[in-house]
């Protein structure tokens, strides 16, 4: 049956989720496998958050809901938003409770940009980011970040890319894939750039959560109130509650046009999103946060075990992430000589066949091909086993 192109063709799958198929074939093949491609925490429910959801399921709050999200939800987190992101909204109704914060970048982008429109963005970058620009018909616009410079997002290099096409900034801190999280001084220049061109400056924060002392999270919509209509923050429960499989996220939108049309595109696409997590979703910010705390205390120690084991290895050099659960590292033309293998791609594709997990650099971007990626938001247990192994088998020879 012939179709004939179309213009979600030239979109990817992601290099991620075909690492991801051959990791599973190798443990399908009785392999040992290690998870380090995978971006879900691995840790449960807080008890207290389990609770309320088997209590929504025997109380049959499995029906239509409002579009933008129960009203005791998106009271709970316009209180989060401004206890603890100093982020201060007129009303609950700024607040919209999407599918995850991939839903929310998909309402965002389909909001705000029209074909043509460049988008400022960072590179290496977590992909779906820059699909979403495209399927929104926009243009993304890449600002490579550089080892040398702690993987920062200059606003120098920024400014350098602003044109007349330029709609929004978009920002990520802490940094899907880096874990590099971006300063006070940083922000205030993003603002200062956007105010002067009224630009729209697109902040996620998925990861705010995961961020390692003496690091510090600072929400760009807290630096500027007056700015407020032109910021959209973006959230999510899958990495601060490990709630990522029940697709909880929300952002904040105080201009009454893209008001209306997040209304409209909410509608479009999933009219509400599902009743029994949105009321899961209410008992883990509104109640006990220890939990957080102890996720945070589990990733500095794998954080800490995988830095060890990737250190002094040649040709390799990783970057201490400031936040999130990745590591990046740089990779040098010797660990591809010295283990038969082109490149940083052939490189992950070969681990992956040996039940290794990792995500090659180009799947972030077109500046970062001789970089790797690992995650460390499997189990701790999986971390200190295949922490050893993965420098076994990056210090040794050929691996095939």
């Amino acid at each position: 049956m012939q179709h004939g192109t179309h213009f979600l063709d030239s979109l990817s799958l992601g290099k991620i989720v075909q690492i991801r198929e051959r990791i599973l074939k190798a443990q399908a093949e009785g392999k040992k496998v290690f998870r380090f491609e995978s971006g879900d925490p691995n840790f449960g429910l807080a008890p207290h958050v389990t609770a309320a959801l088997k209590k929504a399921a025997d109380e049959e709050k499995t029906h239509y809901i409002p579009n933008a999200g129960i009203p005791e939800l998106r009271k709970a987190l316009k209180n989060k938003l401004a206890t603890k992101n100093n982020i201060e909204l007129p009303s609950f109704e700024n607040v919209f409770v999407t599918n995850g914060a991939m839903h929310a970048l998909f309402c965002a982008f389909q909001c705000l940009v029209q074909a043509g429109d460049e988008v400022i963005v960072p590179d290496p970058m977590w992909t779906e980011v820059v699909e979403n620009i495209k399927v929104a018909r926009g243009v993304p616009v890449a600002v490579p970040l550089r080892e040398e410079t702690g993987f920062q997002y200059l606003p120098q290099e920024i400014e350098k890319r602003l044109t007349s096409k330029t709609k929004a900034i978009f920002l990520n801190t802490p940094h899907n894939p880096t874990g590099a999280v971006l300063p006070k001084a940083t922000l205030l220049e993003i603002i200062r750039m956007a105010k002067e061109r009224d630009l729209w400056i697109i902040s996620d924060e998925a990861y705010e959560d995961v961020i390692f002392a003496p690091n510090k999270h600072i929400s760009i919509g807290s630096l500027a109130p007056d700015y407020q209509h032109k910021i959209v923050s973006i959230f999510s429960f899958s990495k601060s509650h490990a709630m990522s499989g029940l697709r909880t996220g929300y952002l904040t939108a105080v201009d009454p046009v893209l008001m209306e049309r997040l209304h409209k595109i909410m509608r479009c696409s999933i009219n509400g999103v599902n009743s029994v997590a949105q009321w899961t979703a209410l008992a883990a910010v509104e109640g006990d946060q220890s939990n957080i705390g102890r996720m945070l205390g589990e990733y500095q120690q794998r954080r800490d075990i995988m830095i060890e084991a990737l250190t002094g290895i040649q040709g390799i050099t990783p970057f201490v992430p400031q936040g999130s659960f990745f590591v990046w590292a740089t990779l040098q033309p010797s660990i591809y000589k010295r283990l038969n293998v082109k490149d940083a791609d052939e490189l992950s594709n070969t681990l992956a066949g040996l039940g290794m997990g990792s995500s090659p650099g180009d799947a972030f971007g077109a500046t970062c091909a001789d970089s790797i990626r690992f995650s460390f938001s499997c189990s701790t247990q999986m971390v200190k086993e295949g922490s050893v192994v993965l420098r076994q088998l990056l210090s040794g020879g050929p691996l095939r």
